[in-house]
């Protein structure tokens, strides 16, 4: 139990600060609500609650978002990235290479809780 309070403690905090950062983006109120989203699953972990269902729809929703938002080139992404020094979008190609791996972070970082909910 106390696994589940440190690191879904963790994890609250980085999706907290990931949803406070989308609030310049363009669509804030679409990734505010999935890190939302995040959180409230986390809290749930924290508490040692793992509904199966809803992490499951969770899961997969992660999963499809993702392959929606690829773009294929990530070593390109990481290049414009690495080039413009500062965390600004300058293409749209940028921005949904953030999204899909904004959307796989969940899935990793809620990895945990539905293991544990297919486990029971």
């Amino acid at each position: 139990m106390k696994f589940n309070k440190i690191y879904f403690g963790i994890w609250i905090f980085i999706f907290a600060l990931f949803a406070f950062w989308q609030f310049n983006d363009p669509d804030p109120e679409i990734w505010v609500s999935i890190y939302g989203v995040a959180i409230i699953f986390c809290l749930l972990g924290v508490r040692g609650i793992f509904p199966k269902i809803p992490l499951t729809i969770l899961a997969i929703a992660c999963v499809l978002g993702a392959i929606y938002y690829w773009q294929g080139d990530v070593g390109g992404w990481i290049s414009e990235e690495v080039k413009q020094h500062n965390l600004s979008m300058k293409t749209q190609s940028m921005e949904e290479s953030r999204e899909t791996f904004g959307l796989l972070i969940i899935l990793v970082a809620l990895f945990p809780a539905i293991w544990k909910a297919w486990e029971k």
